[in-house]
């Protein structure tokens, strides 16, 4: 069902303020992503801390193209049907990897249901191509659910990403409204499955709140995520990209955002990034660094 257009629109709290900062790294790493043809969820996505990210050298890169084969309800991606696979982009995402200097590079992707194995091929390689060019750095990718294809899940597991990121977006009885083909059961069945497959390999989701959903619900969504071992959480505040998505129910303040980065903590994340501007690969780099200090920590007290 599509969305009803937003008749009154929310005032935005002073929390929300952005801070728009385009220097010299904004511009270069903006040239080097056209020069590439490469594609990041940052634009794509309409991130608000794209300013923040790019003018200190950190970007996540999109790859598979920048036209989505779903049409969720909250994303800003473009949807359509795509028309080409480019298995050169590898080798030109490890290029930019290289040229950034990172040392911890996050790789996603649009939805690729036109593809047997969703993109995960793609993934495998993107892994690779960058270990190869820049030997410390560390790989996330966020991927799709792959329609739920197990051998799909296990090729990008085969890669051995430092983390393995799939987002559960919101809780389960909005799943349906908000997500397009995703499915809440789906989801946390790819984050089970890339444990087993590989249990050193950190998982992580994210949740969207301002949607509707209540503070049991949230709760109840963390509860379902630790019973996979999930082991990094973030929570950001929805924000509706144009007025024919998804309409913003409410802005969550920054004190609840606290609060439920306490209960994530709670029960046994290793570490919860929780706050208006979060979003699932902000500061990436520290949400790592701090779930490793985490288990380290757990390792010694055994």
């Amino acid at each position: 069902m599509k969305p009803t257009k937003q008749t009154e629109k929310l005032p935005k709290p002073d929390w929300l303020r952005i801070k728009l900062t385009t220097d010299g790294n904004y511009a270069e790493i903006k040239d080097m992503m056209r020069t590439k043809t490469l594609h990041t969820v940052c634009e794509e996505a309409r991130c608000p801390n794209i300013y923040e990210c790019w003018a200190n050298r950190t970007a996540t890169f999109m790859i598979l193209g920048d036209i989505c084969t779903r049409a969720c309800r909250f994303c800003a991606v473009k949807t359509g049907m795509p028309t080409e696979l480019d298995t050169q982009e590898p080798e030109r995402v490890a290029e930019a990897a290289e040229q950034m200097g990172l040392r911890h590079c996050v790789v996603t992707s649009v939805a690729r249901d036109d593809l047997k194995d969703g993109g995960a091929s793609i993934f495998a390689a993107t892994i690779q191509a960058i270990r190869e060019r820049v030997m410390f750095c560390r790989v996330e990718v966020l991927i799709p659910d792959f329609l739920g294809n197990e051998a799909a899940l296990q090729v990008v597991m085969d890669a051995k990403p430092d983390i393995l990121n799939h987002n559960i977006e919101t809780v389960e009885r909005l799943s349906d409204r908000v997500r397009a083909r995703a499915k809440y059961a789906r989801s946390l069945e790819l984050l089970k499955r890339a444990k087993a497959m590989n249990p050193k390999i950190p998982t992580k989701s994210s949740i969207m709140l301002g949607l509707g959903e209540t503070f049991e619900e949230i709760l109840k969504t963390m509860d379902d995520l630790r019973a996979v071992d999930c082991n990094i959480l973030t929570l950001g505040q929805y924000l509706q990209p144009t007025p024919n998505h998804l309409p913003l129910v409410r802005y969550v303040h920054p004190d609840e955002f606290a609060a439920l980065k306490e209960e994530g903590l709670k029960r046994g994340f290793r570490h919860v990034e929780s706050g208006p501007l979060v979003r699932s690969s902000y500061h990436a780099h520290e949400q790592t660094d701090s779930a490793v200090a985490a288990e380290e920590r757990e390792l010694s007290s055994v």
